[in-house]
């Protein structure tokens, strides 16, 4: 892959991580943006001390504008530009819709669907400026379909299936593609978190949750690993992907 500059939200944990490493280890200059700075930070020295790549941590705040702003700024004097922008900080709260707190259902649509709206809207420029980019943006399964007791984290994963589309339109002249990867369950802290959650409230074990939540509806019957998803969004930053953009890819186990 050709030296480029890649941020990746949300990246000190999970997911993100597993993206920002598998860069890293591509030889781009790779940016960890998390809420919590100091584990970016320490975050970006693993991934660093891991593959020999060159890696950054940043503290943000996904939701506020300000700050979206000024780490994409300060992104763009420190590498010269922005080639690849992954959205992927996310968080969840369960609860039956008549019981959601309207403060958690406008902190998770912050940050999992005004976020990469933000990151989008100032990242987007550096692209068109230099013809070319790469916005890859981690949705779910639950971007095209449902489970109760997510209320707004299924309807911020929808939302995020229709920025990825209007964006796609609207950037493709410049050489820019805009796509959404669709994780099924997948082992990380926030969907253990879950687990005990729901184990705790039908008082069953955390596997029996597992069973009946999340692995019922689909065909593999186990976790996705962190790093198959980092391998689709390599690919879907590399140059045989040119001709994907306004796609969500499903990399669920066959949910």
């Amino acid at each position: 892959m050709k030296k480029r500059t890649v941020l990746v939200t949300g990246a000190a944990q999970g997911i993100g991580y597993s993206i920002a490493e598998a860069f890293a280890g591509e030889g781009a200059h790779t940016v960890i943006a998390d809420l919590k700075e100091e584990e970016a930070i320490q975050a970006a020295q693993r991934i660093a001390k891991e593959t020999g790549g060159d890696a950054a941590g940043y503290g943000v705040d996904v939701a506020d504008e300000e700050q979206v702003k000024g780490l994409i700024d300060r992104i763009s004097s420190d590498y010269g530009g922005m080639d690849i922008l992954v959205n992927n900080a996310g968080l969840q709260y369960i609860a039956k819709v008549e019981d959601f707190p309207l403060e958690k259902w406008n902190q998770l649509i912050g940050v999992m669907l005004t976020g990469p709206f933000l990151l989008t809207k100032y990242t987007v420029p550096l692209m068109k400026k230099q013809r070319y980019g790469r916005i890859i943006n981690i949705s779910s399964v639950h971007g095209k379909t449902a489970s109760p007791l997510k209320a707004a984290y299924i309807s911020a994963k929808h939302g995020v299936m229709g920025l990825t589309k209007t964006v796609a339109l609207e950037t493709a002249e410049y050489g820019i593609t805009v796509n959404a990867i669709m994780p099924g369950v997948v082992n990380t802290p926030l969907v253990q978190n879950q687990l005990e959650h729901l184990a705790a409230e039908e008082e069953i074990s955390k596997e029996e949750a597992l069973n009946k939540h999340l692995l019922h509806k689909q065909a593999l019957k186990r976790f996705i690993k962190p790093n198959e998803i980092a391998s689709c969004a390599l690919y879907l930053a590399s140059d045989g992907a040119s001709s994907i953009t306004g796609e969500g890819i499903s990399v669920s186990g066959g949910w």
